[in-house]
């Protein structure tokens, strides 16, 4: 997978960009608030049609703008093949896939593959669950359109399922009439969301435990676990009719819980993956370093399983994370990296890259233009 060219109107504070890419490690070199990120984010809201900093599109239009055009080329399987974005303020999204209208946004996630790694990320390990939860989402999704689908359907019941809830004091009956039908289809779609998590994180862990001795040296073993808040063990999550069963029981069994929380307690809006190191919980007992090792290790695994399934690398975005990292780590990282397409912002010359001019590419950026 190869980022080739990005043509870019009103993103931020980019008007107007035409920007190449090359085959390798591309560095966006500038001071803060020149527009670094800005391209990224534009890069990733090609892939996924949205933005990783803002759940509102409109904030990614440029000031006193009404309208945002992205037109994205890249190589996959060595194919050309191009992405087009275009959103007006108050309407509808377009998307087109190779100059052909796509009329399902969740048609085009998984076209373009990217990883992004943030300064956010780092925090992967000690943050609360919905950090760990995002990037299961994002990554399973770029794989398994099935698993978007799925996922979206939940998000939709889970809303109407809570508003019937809500309702009870108005008109308990009706609530009770209809809510078995509700319990149904969110059970349904928990249960194929949990067996694709679990069966994802299946695959992550051989990754991780590479990744994290290989770059520590430590003997301390990385364990990942499925926490699922269907109640299973965390082998029944591959069976689907255990894992709806499991969450209809609790449902229906815990009604009146939820009745007088106003919302919805069990459901796969409610897992987490537990992190280990040498059996305890690493957001609790694992260093800093650790932390941020298992981090790395956790989006170098998601590249890993890209290839596998695909063929070849994702693109990586890397937004300012070197600067965050100890000389250890990023020297790791950057052993990693080379070879693979990389696009990364700093603010600053990296001492990493001076002696590998032939495959790294700089691009100086400032007030939204880049040269």
């Amino acid at each position: 997978m190869q980022c080739k060219k990005i043509s870019i109107q009103n993103f931020r504070n980019i008007r107007q960009a035409e920007v190449q890419f090359q085959p390798g490690v591309n560095i966006l070199i500038g001071e803060n608030a020149q527009g670094k990120t800005n391209l990224l984010e534009s890069i990733y809201f090609s892939a996924l049609t949205k933005s990783f900093r803002t759940p509102h599109e409109t904030d990614v239009i440029s000031f006193d703008e009404d309208f945002v055009r992205i037109l994205l080329e890249f190589e996959s399987n060595q194919r050309s093949e191009t992405i087009q974005i275009l959103f007006n303020k108050g309407k509808k999204k377009s998307v087109e896939y190779n100059h052909g209208k796509i009329n399902r946004m969740n048609e085009i996630i998984g076209v373009f593959k990217i990883v992004l790694f943030s300064p956010e990320h780092l925090s992967l390990i000690k943050e609360g669950p919905g950090m760990r939860r995002n990037y299961l989402d994002i990554a399973i999704s770029q794989l398994r359109p099935v698993y978007l689908s799925s996922f979206q359907r939940y998000n939709r019941i889970l809303k109407q399922r809570n508003s019937l809830i809500k309702k009870v004091k108005e008109n308990r009956k009706a609530v009770m009439e209809t809510i078995e039908f509700w319990n149904e289809q969110l059970a349904k779609e928990a249960a194929t969301i949990t067996r694709y998590r679990s069966k994802y994180l299946e695959r992550v862990r051989e990754h991780v435990a590479f990744f994290f001795q290989e770059m520590t040296g430590e003997n301390e073993i990385p364990e990942i676990r499925y926490n699922s808040s269907s109640k299973l063990k965390e082998s029944d999550c591959f069976d689907f009719d255990k894992v709806k069963n499991s969450y209809l029981n609790l449902l229906s069994g815990n009604l009146e819980k939820e009745l007088a929380a106003e919302t919805t307690l069990y459901g796969i809006h409610r897992d987490d993956m537990d992190i280990l190191l040498n059996g305890k919980f690493a957001r609790l007992y694992a260093s800093q370093g650790q932390q941020r090792s298992l981090a790395l290790a956790l989006k170098l695994a998601e590249g890993e399983i890209i290839r596998e399934e695909c063929g070849e690398y994702p693109v990586f975005l890397f937004d300012d994370v070197l600067s965050e990292l100890d000389n250890q780590r990023k020297q790791y990282l950057v052993s990693k990296i080379l070879g693979k397409q990389v696009i990364l912002t700093t603010c600053e010359e990296l001492d990493s890259f001076k002696e590998k001019d032939a495959s790294v590419h700089f691009i100086h950026v400032k007030e939204g233009k880049f040269f």
